[in-house]
């Protein structure tokens, strides 16, 4: 599978991590790099502290899953090129990661928690699609 044109992504960054241990539920927020629009997801605690761990480069005694997944990418000589939220349906975002190998490119389907924590640790690029960041912008604004 070849990467999807770049021209209906916007270029974004982890703008915020806030993290309750009282809930379930915790939430960070992504930001246009080059603009003011943003939006929070809704994660998982264990992912919330995955990207904090990230964020502020602390190390764990022992690979967690998402650092197991990193050195697996790594091991494989493979590059993260970005990550993509690419669609939101029934209030779920959706998400791609974007892999590079050996020349060849294909995207693999991830919850986009899981893929900002990859691309934090690896320091990709975040995107999310025009219509995506459309749409959430005009709820947030209702």
């Amino acid at each position: 599978m070849s990467f999807k044109g770049v021209d209906d992504l916007v270029h974004m960054v982890l703008s915020r991590i806030m993290i309750s241990e009282n809930s379930d539920h915790q939430i960070i927020v992504l930001k246009e790099k080059d603009g003011d629009r943003n939006f929070p997801i809704v994660i998982g605690i264990q992912e919330a502290w995955a990207i904090d761990r990230a964020v502020k480069n602390i190390p764990t005694p022992r690979p967690l899953t998402h650092d197991l997944m990193g050195n697996i990418i790594n091991g494989l000589d493979i590059g993260v090129e970005r990550i993509t939220i690419n669609d939101l349906k029934n209030n779920t975002f959706y998400a791609t990661i974007a892999l590079k190998q050996n020349g060849s490119k294909f995207e693999i389907d991830a919850r986009p928690s899981d893929a900002i924590v990859l691309a934090t640790q690896m320091k990709s690029e975040i995107f999310v699609s025009r219509k995506v960041l459309d749409e959430v912008c005009k709820i947030d604004s209702m």
